[in-house]
């Protein structure tokens, strides 16, 4: 039994999806395996019922949130942030983890309509799925995902590119906006991601690909594109919710004119420079869920690990500015 199965085991058993992901999972350039935290998800039903039950089994691994009991703690997990309760630092066998637990309708939200592109945005990358999603809505959800970070990559690149700048665009979705690109990770780490796992993200999106092979191709590393305004709007009507109803059309709208979603989507789809208002649009989901997650962390942690897991995240900045 690998390790990722012994963690998975060593917490309760009641989750619908859980994956791995990050560093310590899958190969990332300029990176060494050593002093790695591994980071998982697990999706769960009922959040209140697996902390309670977790606060009993493991209540170190809380802050003092767990005396508040567990109503609060999945209060603080569905209210807050990205909808994502992280316990960080713990030491199992073998090494040290960092989990999140999120519910499975905030996952669903999420997948379908990039409403905080935080756990969404992970599954853009290549990830280690240590129990396949439970149900048919999240497989569908998880295959509309990859869907969607390939239409809204189109839409930002080209109309030729090359198969490493199509995975770079995608990895680079759900960090748009995000504050701690700028203070606490690595300077370097889409790059890393994406140059480490070229043919995992090969197989990742093969069949997102194929479902778009009248629109695209990739042949031998070399892509290309029908840029024309029908493709492009084909695109644009297939953007998730929050990004195409909400950010583009609040970002279209701001000249005090009231198109609908249909107009604003025509519209973009005939102009040269709607790539730069997806971008704002993604920072706009970005930006705040993530500086609100953050904020929740110090408190899902406590002082102490927070301090600590800063400190780990700004040495890693630092190594990689110095490359």
């Amino acid at each position: 039994m690998t390790f990722f199965t012994n963690v998975c085991h060593y917490f309760l058993g009641r989750y619908l999806f859980a994956f791995a992901y990050g560093s310590s999972v899958f190969n990332q350039k300029n990176n060494t395996k050593a002093d790695r935290m591994v980071d998982f998800i697990f999706a769960v039903d009922d959040p209140q019922a697996w902390h309670e039950a977790n606060i009993a089994k493991n209540p170190r691994h809380y802050s003092f949130l767990k005396y508040l009991g567990s109503g609060t703690v999945a209060s603080c997990q569905k209210d807050y942030g990205a909808k994502v309760y992280f316990n960080t630092l713990i030491p199992v066998e073998n090494g040290t983890i960092k989990y999140g637990v999120i519910s499975t309708a905030a996952l669903l939200s999420d997948l379908l309509d990039w409403d905080t592109l935080y756990v969404a945005g992970r599954l853009h990358k290549p990830c280690r799925v240590l129990l396949p999603p439970a149900n048919d809505d999240l497989q569908t959800a998880m295959k509309l995902n990859l869907q969607s970070a390939l239409h809204t990559a189109l839409l930002l690149l080209p109309s030729h590119f090359t198969e490493r700048e199509l995975y770079t665009k995608i990895t680079s979705l759900s960090y748009t906006g995000d504050f701690r690109m700028w203070v606490g990770e690595d300077k370097n780490k889409v790059a890393n991601i994406v140059d480490g796992q070229v043919a995992e993200f090969c197989e990742l999106y093969a069949p997102a690909r194929e479902s778009l092979s009248e629109y695209m191709e990739v042949v031998e590393g070399a892509g290309r594109q029908d840029v024309s305004p029908a493709a492009r709007l084909y695109h644009l009507t297939m953007l998730p919710r929050e990004l195409q109803q909400v950010c583009l059309a609040r970002r279209w709208n701001r000249d005090g004119r009231h198109r609908d979603v249909e107009d604003v989507l025509r519209a973009a789809a005939c102009d040269i420079y709607s790539s730069g208002v997806i971008v704002r649009g993604l920072g706009d989901i970005v930006r705040m869920r993530n500086i609100a997650q953050s904020v929740k962390g110090v408190l899902t942690a406590g002082v102490v690990k927070s301090v600590r897991y800063s400190a780990r995240k700004l040495v890693k900045m630092f190594r990689s500015m110095w490359r």
